[in-house]
């Protein structure tokens, strides 16, 4: 699909930060514009996992297909529920050497937007004293939300040092990654306005 998108679509990447990929598995906190990066992840991280709603799984074929990468799929209606199942089945994937990529705001946000970051991915960390990768990306000035026009230029991804949440409360992490997040976005934007 890369090969496809960079050949066909004229979308290529480019990445900031790559030393900051730890050599043990982590918990990759990103920001989530587009379908680009549930791509481009499996080619940049480590063999890993995703924390994802549920119902993603009943999606014909492509459900099907994720059912079998062993997500962690939450009802996020259930929230003290999801907290324990993200936990539980977090270390069990980690155990296993895998990395866990969560997107905090739950969703693809437009370009320019910011959505509620929820605590999962910080409540994870925090339970399992394990790093978090903060990431952003700006993939949603070329490839949007629900669409299926594409326009050739080159994604900036932007891997953060990894934050060691010993000792620290979930909700001081979680503000911690988002602020990051959401600056680097910012700096992202001013180096390289896309022009689709």
């Amino acid at each position: 699909m890369l090969f496809l998108l960079r050949n066909l679509c004229g979308i290529r990447y480019r990445i900031i930060g790559a030393e900051n990929i730890p050599k043990t598995p982590s918990i990759v906190l990103s920001k989530h514009q587009s379908a680009w990066e549930t791509l481009a992840f499996q080619e940049i991280f480590p063999p890993q996992v995703w924390v994802l709603k549920k119902e993603l799984l009943r999606i014909p074929f492509f459900g099907w297909g994720l059912a079998m990468t062993s997500p962690i799929a939450i009802d996020r209606s259930a929230r003290k529920k999801a907290l324990e199942q993200i936990v539980e089945q977090g270390k069990d994937r980690l155990q296993q050497g895998f990395w866990i990529v969560i997107f905090p705001e739950g969703t693809r946000i437009p370009p320019g937007q910011r959505g509620k970051y929820r605590i999962g991915g910080a409540w994870l960390a925090t339970h399992t004293n394990v790093p978090v990768v903060p990431v952003a990306h700006n993939a949603g000035e070329l490839w949007g939300r629900n669409s299926f026009v594409k326009h050739p230029g080159t994604i900036t991804v932007s891997i953060g040092q990894p934050i060691d949440p010993t000792g620290m409360e979930a909700g001081e992490l979680n503000a911690q990654v988002e602020a990051w997040i959401e600056a680097e976005m910012q700096r992202i934007g001013r180096e390289n306005p896309q022009e689709p």
